[in-house]
């Protein structure tokens, strides 16, 4: 079972608003709300109220469970345009165009998601580590015998 919310006349470019919606296709409900509180774009508040009024809806409308909730489809399609006339030099005009959207979201009941737990699993070495310190430089030197050089003789090609 799919449950829907729709936000009509949103004065904003459907591009700019594209471009957030994009990035919570396809996640859990509260993962996405998660994210979109930290996007620093203004279509972040308008698709997370829009994501909000579909989860409300799916717990209302059909007893879903919350928890469970998965952002199974969201577009934005474009709203009317409103034609402005700006005044430029010498009496003419030029037309500034304000843009509209209407942004769909789709949730459906999914898995249940992934626990995510404070701590991580692996832990990897510092970058120091992998370093050697300058007493284990100086102890590498003292192991490693110097080379000698052995003497070549060179022979030209007069035979001198």
């Amino acid at each position: 079972m799919e449950s829907q919310a729709t936000a009509r006349f949103v004065r904003m470019a459907p591009r700019k608003v594209r471009l957030v919606l994009d990035s919570v296709r396809g996640k859990y409900a509260q993962e996405a709300l998660d994210q979109l509180k930290f996007t620093p774009n203004h279509a972040a508040a308008e698709i997370a109220k829009v994501v909000t009024s579909a989860c409300a809806n799916a717990v209302n409308n059909f007893e879903m469970n919350p928890d469970y909730l998965k952002i199974v489809r969201c577009y934005v399609d474009v709203g009317p345009t409103m034609k402005r006339v700006k005044p430029r030099a010498q009496g003419r005009a030029y037309r500034i165009l304000k843009r509209t959207s209407h942004i769909t979201v789709v949730v459906a009941e999914g898995e249940a998601p992934p626990r995510k737990t404070g701590r991580k699993t692996e832990k990897k070495p510092p970058l120091r580590a992998a370093l050697p310190t300058p007493v284990e430089a100086v102890k590498a030197e003292e192991v490693v015998a110097p080379v000698e050089a052995t003497e070549t003789t060179e022979t030209t090609e007069a035979g001198e």
